[in-house]
């Protein structure tokens, strides 16, 4: 083939500037960006140990349906918890290689003490304290690469659903180790979140009206209203 002909074939997408994001690329998390603003379209795509991951189209009972309960689960939490927040779906800007977009997570603002910061083009900077994620297999990349990033960056505890296996994991952080937080009674409870309560079975049935009822229970717990009012001395202070 001659150099002429050759020349007008158009670049591969991980060659100089001149195409969007492809999974598999590996890339700084400026070049992600820059490739990321060039596809207004693209609803996700995550930056893992330098690498850039593409999901999928989204099923219904196997993603969809328990990413939407987490995040109503988390929003009550929130709405009930003055001085954290929650979100879905939000560009994370974790370190120099990692960029994800968790499901959702839950993190303590900054002004009660928290340890993220919005950065001046409102993006997420630094580790939330808590991530969840729904993933389609024990294969997935949130248990394996993604994992060891929220390990690494010190995200204090980190979720996984896996709806087709019928599980779920709860990883709390200690000493720089991710362990699993032992359900009570088919009920797990997060330690970094006080009365975030989270109901095993009702999530994986699709029960929404008993996950948020068991996490009312956790609302009305000791522990909770200590929390919050932890929080209301720290954003006073």
């Amino acid at each position: 083939m001659s150099t002429a002909l050759a020349s007008k074939r158009p670049l591969p997408p991980s060659i100089g500037n001149v195409c969007g994001l492809e999974a598999g690329d590996h890339l700084t998390r400026a070049e992600f960006e820059q490739r990321y603003a060039r596809q207004p379209d693209l609803k996700k795509a995550e930056l893992v140990e330098g690498v850039v991951y593409m999901p999928s189209p989204v099923r219904l009972q196997s993603h969809a349906t328990p990413h939407s309960q987490l995040v109503a689960w988390a929003v009550m939490y929130q709405s009930a918890t003055p001085g954290t927040a929650a979100a879905d779906s939000a560009t994370v800007r974790l370190d120099a290689d990692n960029e994800p977009q968790p499901d959702v997570l839950l993190y303590v603002l900054p002004s009660c003490g928290g340890r993220v910061r919005i950065s001046d083009d409102d993006y997420l900077e630094g580790a939330p304290e808590w991530i969840g994620e729904v993933a389609s297999s024990t294969d997935s990349y949130d248990l394996h690469s993604k994992l060891n990033a929220y390990r690494r960056n010190q995200v204090r505890e980190y979720l996984v659903v896996l709806p087709q296996q019928g599980e779920v994991r709860w990883f709390e952080l200690r000493a720089d180790r991710y362990e699993l937080l032992a359900d009570q009674e088919g009920i797990l409870r997060s330690r970094q979140f006080p009365g975030l309560w989270l109901n095993i079975s009702a999530l994986l049935a699709g029960d929404a009206a008993s996950v948020l009822a068991t996490l009312r229970d956790g609302l009305d717990s000791p522990a909770h209203l200590e929390f919050v009012h932890r929080l209301q001395n720290s954003g006073s202070s």
